[in-house]
């Protein structure tokens, strides 16, 4: 059976609607904190940066620890509080006249780190082999939101100011929880996201070498990104003379013309087997977007082509490095692997709001760019070193009985198993994890071991 059934896709469903609702209450305050945010008591360009990331460095700590906890307390009972949270830091936000106080509302809002809460309540609402279509439509919301995001905050702020913009958040925390209470289905049984060999996962993944440029990557896209957004919304209004609610008129054609660029890249990535080739040449288009604006952005034309050209890179490094993960990370070694990925992102927004935030303070706009322009050089130099990524497909074959003994053995036989690359045994879970080559696998001979085999 290849179809979701009505429940999963009820899942799938409501728990994308939390996604988006989080998220875009967290970007929405992006493309207009830069110039709304001087008003406030106390603020200086670090500080504003900084009201931008704290969010962020609150998601790095938190989110593994409330995963684990999930576990204990429940995933559903958990989800609630974190947009709790997410609606009180809000309220505190929307209240303050200072720039410490929105500071400490936006780190409130990141302390309910529950995306990693809602993926393994997802795990727990649909079938492993649903499971890739189910995380695909998840991502597929977090694009839309973001997208809605920049369009929706200049909007909200210009007709309501930040206050407004705050109020709005709260109000998407009080919708989030009422929607995982009554709409989002109980899990019949949880998915343990604590396996007894996760500690051993996450060593080789911190000590994976094509895993760490990964990580890296993702970092530093997130820096540029958030301090990228330092300047540009000061730029539409002072040099393009574009009042703060008519930016989103002006990032809703460019996100949609760069979804529309990148489907190509995507495309050719996947099916011609040239990862390596389109992943470099993006790193490429976000450094030449950044040079573009170190030069020319004294007229909305030059603006816009520099935005036309950052999104389209920033938007197919954004499909391709989680793709990128997937394939380098060691079999059974996914979830943890990811979850070192998401951490990496967080601590990227967080570095570059309050840098992006100092560097307009001191800097002209142009060398702003031009320092960004240096860190995408740098990743461009350590991303020209990966190896290109194998096309493996994960299987994982679940056995009804495994001892400790017999797990060697078994680990033995699969890897003599033609088209088999890796195979990870985890005998607390029953469980072997393995990259094989769809192109090369005896599918019969895999089929004689007493498992049952799906997509990991």
């Amino acid at each position: 059976m290849n179809a979701m059934t009505a429940g999963e896709r009820r899942a799938v469903a409501t728990l994308a609607s939390l996604f988006s609702l989080r998220m875009i209450g967290l970007f929405m305050i992006m493309p207009v904190f830069a110039i709304y945010g001087q008003a406030l008591a106390g603020a200086t360009p670090f500080l504003i940066g900084l009201a931008v990331g704290i969010y962020a460095l609150a998601q790095a700590l938190l989110q593994i620890p409330l995963s684990q906890l999930s576990d204990h307390v429940g995933r559903k009972r958990l989800v609630i509080f974190g947009m709790f949270l997410f609606a009180v830091g809000g309220v505190i936000a929307a209240l303050s006249d200072s720039i410490w106080g929105v500071i400490a509302g936006r780190g409130i809002q990141g302390a309910g780190a529950i995306s990693g809460v809602v993926m393994a309540l997802l795990a727990d609402l649909t079938r492993i082999e649903q499971r890739t279509k189910a995380m695909a439509a998840i991502g597929m919301s977090i694009g839309l939101s973001f997208g809605l995001a920049f369009v929706s905050g200049p909007l909200l702020a210009g007709y309501f100011g930040l206050s407004g913009l705050f109020w709005s958040t709260t109000i998407m925390g009080l919708a989030g929880m009422a929607v995982c209470y009554w709409l989002v289905p109980d899990p019949v049984t949880s998915v343990k996201q604590t396996p007894a060999s996760y500690w051993q996962q996450f060593r080789e993944s911190l000590a994976h070498r094509e895993l760490l440029r990964l990580n890296w990557g993702i970092f530093s896209l997130h820096l540029v990104m958030a301090a990228f957004f330092m300047s540009i919304p000061v730029l539409l209004t002072e040099r393009a003379g574009l009042d703060t609610r008519q930016h989103g008129w002006v990032y809703l054609p460019v996100l949609f013309g760069s979804f529309v660029a990148i489907l190509p890249g995507i495309i050719v990535a996947e099916k011609k087997r040239l990862m390596k080739g389109v992943f470099v040449g993006a790193i490429a288009i976000l450094l030449s977007s950044l040079l573009w604006l170190s030069a020319f952005h004294s007229t909305l034309t030059q603006l816009v082509a520099g935005l036309v050209l950052f999104f389209v890179g920033f938007n197919l490094l954004e499909a391709l490095l989680p793709s990128l993960v997937s394939k380098v990370c060691p079999p059974g070694s996914k979830g943890t692997a990811m979850g070192i990925y998401s951490t990496s992102q967080f601590l990227g927004a967080f570095v570059g709001g309050p840098l992006g935030g100092a560097l307009s303070g001191h800097l002209s706009f142009g060398y702003l760019f031009l320092v960004l322009a240096a860190l995408a050089a740098l990743w461009l130099l350590v991303a020209s070193g990966m190896a290109p990524p194998p096309f493996l497909n994960s299987v994982m074959l679940n056995f009804e009985h495994l001892t400790a003994e017999e797990a060697p053995a078994v680990a033995e036989r699969l890897r003599a198993v033609a088209g088999v690359q890796d195979v990870v045994v985890v005998v607390e879970e029953r469980v072997a994890y393995l990259k094989v080559d769809k192109k090369l696998l005896d599918e019969e001979a895999l089929r004689a071991f007493p498992a049952t085999a799906v997509a990991a």
